[in-house]
Parts: C-alpha cells; structure tokens; sequence
C-alpha cells in the first residue's frame, strides 16, 4: 500500500506571513495538531511546518527553568496576558523549516517507520517539490486496517 492511498489530499495549510492566531484556529477549527507552512508567492512550494505546541511554546520562554527550579515561580497570569502578543507574531517565527517529508509513492509502512524514528505524527506529502497533502498515523493505521482488517 502506498502513502497515496491514504493520505489527505488538498489539505489546510497556512503562509509564512500568516499570523500565529490564524494557523492555530485552523488547527483548532479542523482538530489537526499541525499544518505545512507554504511559500507567501507559491502555495505549493512547502517551507516547512507548524505544530499546535510551536504556538504555545512562546508564551513560555525558559518554561523548562521554572520546572527544575523550585525556588522561583513563574507568574503565569503574566504570561497570559502575552497571548496576544504571541497570536500577532508570524508563522515563519516559530516554525520548523524544511520538514521532513515523504513522496506518494512511498510505501505506507516505511513512512509510517519514520513518523516513529522522528517521533513524528504527520508528515508533508511532497512529490516533484510540490506539496500534494499531508499523511498521518491514524492514516496509515485506518489504510491499513481496511486493507488487511
């Protein structure tokens, strides 16, 4: 079975000059933990990746030092009150540039052998440079559910 039996063809993405607030409410709107992130001039072209996390992770600078540190505390009602501030910063801020990506032809099961090396839960679909969908794990486990169930 290949990654073009079950991947998402046409899937939601975003721009790099899109907002923070407006790639996490197509993620909230559409339950997905991520979107590929296309060029501003060539929405076929993928420059990278954005998850849920990386839109929360600016609210929560040195997040990881308040955890191991029990001495200070961290004031989190202040940290709210930077939300809007982070919504207005730019999806090309945060994300993850040049994603790993799989081709449509690629057997399910070796993407699905990545995802899992890279402790990763969807990957971009890319073939000839252009972005085609997006491929994920419950994918692959619903492809093959249906083909061998």
């Amino acid at each position: 079975m290949k990654v073009s039996e079950v991947m998402s063809h046409g899937s939601i993405n975003c721009k790099a000059g899109d907002t923070l607030h407006d790639a996490a409410q197509k993620m909230v709107m559409r339950r997905c933990g991520s979107l590929p992130v296309v060029d501003n001039d060539d929405e076929s072209t993928l420059i990278g990746i954005i998850t849920i996390r990386d839109t929360m992770l600016p609210l929560y600078p040195n997040f990881g030092e308040y955890m191991h540190d029990a001495k200070t505390a961290r004031d989190f009602e202040e940290m709210e009150d930077n939300y809007k501030r982070v919504m207005c910063m730019k999806v090309n801020e945060v994300m993850t540039p040049n994603p790993m990506s799989v081709p449509s032809d690629m057997p399910v099961l070796k993407a699905a052998s990545f995802m899992g090396l890279k402790n990763l839960r969807r990957l971009p679909v890319v073939d000839d440079g252009k972005l085609c969908g997006m491929v994920s794990i419950g994918d692959i486990n619903r492809g093959m559910f249906i083909q061998h169930g």
